[in-house]
């Protein structure tokens, strides 16, 4: 007779479909959505980037620049002036690379330093210095002028020197004396070393220095340039 132990069956093996079974579907799902939002926002990132690099080169606009040192009442040339690209400022005002062609010929009111921004303040209102002066021409010879130094808005004395074989105490003679002016251009040399200043002088002072001028007895002496 058998036990009652021996009657119940033995299992032989275990039933793996009642088991709980465990996944990593949860983990791996977080990892995607992680994957996800970091890619957005590299790529609205990128889009950012993308934007202001955009707005930074239509911001930057084209204006006129001084390319070569140019001293004050010389006329301007195309070597003299550049087109640079800035960025868009209110503070500053340089003129527009458009009006390159209305600038060419106009004389500058102050010196003009290489590398910096040309602006409308800086050019002369008319065509040259003294425009609303009387304007001289007087031939120079060798010696009455200091050689190589003079240049446009250089205040100059022009003074009268004494005919040849006579003395004149010109700090005595007051219809001698000597005429202020402002130095508009300098031509070359001629052969003889003379050369012709154009000179701007007050309105009552014009005829005066053209009547001196044409007996060629006029000396220049420059002022300091610092007055």
């Amino acid at each position: 007779m058998e036990s009652p132990a021996s009657a119940v069956p033995r299992p032989t093996s275990l039933d793996r479909s009642e088991l709980p079974i465990t996944t990593t579907a949860p983990v791996k799902r977080e990892r995607r959505w992680s994957v996800a939002a970091l890619c957005i926002v590299l790529a609205v990132l990128c889009a950012l980037g993308a934007v202001w690099a955009v707005n930074s080169v239509s911001s930057r606009t084209k204006v006129l620049a001084v390319a070569r040192d140019v001293p004050a009442g010389q006329a301007l040339t195309a070597s003299d002036v550049t087109v640079a690209e800035v960025s868009a400022d209110a503070a500053l005002s340089p003129m527009p690379a458009s009006d390159k062609a209305s600038v060419l010929g106009r004389r500058t009111a102050v010196d003009l330093r290489q590398g910096g921004l040309l602006l409308a303040s800086q050019l002369a209102a008319g065509t040259g210095l003294g425009d609303d002066q009387h304007q001289v021409g007087v031939l120079v010879k060798r010696g009455q002028a200091p050689a190589g130094t003079l240049a446009p808005g250089d205040k100059v004395l022009a003074v009268t020197v004494p005919a040849p074989g006579t003395t004149t105490d010109v700090k005595n003679d007051t219809a001698d004396s000597p005429i202020e002016g402002v130095v508009v251009s300098v031509s070359r040399p001629d052969a003889s070393g003379a050369v012709v200043v154009n000179l701007a002088v007050g309105a009552s002072d014009g005829p005066l220095l053209a009547s001196r001028a044409s007996q060629g007895r006029i000396a220049l002496v420059r002022e300091p340039r610092s007055k």
